[in-house]
């Protein structure tokens, strides 16, 4: 029934989505619906399980900033509360207002959010925002995420919200955006899109795995297991390769990708 096949193509569509402003949600449903699976328990706790590949990748490309992030700091003698810097603080305001609005909205999201048709009308509206991100940003005061204030790493955090309302929107394009218009530079916004999408995501995955776990049977287990190997090797590469070339991509290159996407499905998958 679970072909490993299918197994290798969602786990590279996840690992090469996931962190690009692109929508991985977005993604996964258009991929599954191409390949013809049918919404069901056990296709949804693979999906949980293969993010945490991808959690994975990331964790271990910003492991440095981590570690730096919960060494004790000399002046505050609080580890992860350093006053210069990044440290918790940010982190909390960027990822609460996400957080509850999930928590709160869980059911809602659920039953309207993850259809074809609003998820290409995300991408649309989504491309439409970063190119305007892109043009109208003020003169960035933040080079690197060591100097975000608690006031962008608030605003980040609620344009976060748009992708958990709006599935397709994407998670790390809403942030990336967000930063440019609060006054991160690109890369600044780039980073802490990426280093949020840490804890964000372990919860958020910990918490749908509570609610699914009893489908992770011996069974489908070689089924998982592709996927997740699959998700965190593309997901830590694409990352890796994004970083390097962050100033050659920008958020204009993926709006119109999002445009191509959305109508080659209106005009060829929903006729």
């Amino acid at each position: 029934m679970y072909d490993i096949l299918d197994a290798i193509i969602i786990g590279i569509v996840e690992g090469l989505t996931e962190f690009l402003p692109v929508s991985s949600t977005g993604h996964m449903i258009l991929t599954q619906q191409l390949l013809g699976l049918q919404k069901d328990p056990v296709l949804d706790s693979f999906k949980i399980i293969i993010q945490l590949g991808a959690i994975l990748a990331i964790a271990l490309v910003y492991r440095k900033r981590i570690y730096n992030l919960f060494a004790r700091d000399g002046e505050s003698g609080l580890p992860g509360f350093r006053k210069n810097g990044l440290n918790l603080i940010h982190i909390a305001l960027a990822i609460v207002p996400a957080m509850g609005l999930a928590f709160v909205a869980k059911d809602f999201i659920k039953d309207d959010g993850f259809n074809t048709v609003p998820v290409l009308w995300a991408l649309i509206v989504g491309g439409l925002f970063f190119i305007f991100a892109e043009k109208f940003h003020p003169k960035a005061t933040a080079e690197d995420m060591d100097q975000l204030t608690y006031k962008q790493a608030l605003f980040i955090g609620l344009f976060q919200c748009i992708s958990v309302l709006w599935p397709g929107f994407s998670r790390s394009g809403s942030t990336m955006a967000g930063g440019l218009l609060m006054g991160a530079s690109y890369k600044a916004a780039a980073d802490f899109s990426f280093f949020i999408a840490i804890p964000i995501m372990t919860v958020a995955t910990g918490y749908e795995l509570l609610d699914s776990y009893q489908y992770m049977t011996s069974d489908v287990m070689a089924f998982f297991a592709t996927g997740f190997i699959v998700s965190f090797v593309v997901a830590w590469i694409v990352v890796v390769a994004f970083l390097r070339f962050i100033q050659k991509i920008t958020l204009t290159h993926f709006a119109i990708y999002r445009f191509i996407l959305a109508a080659l499905f209106f005009l060829f998958v929903l006729r």
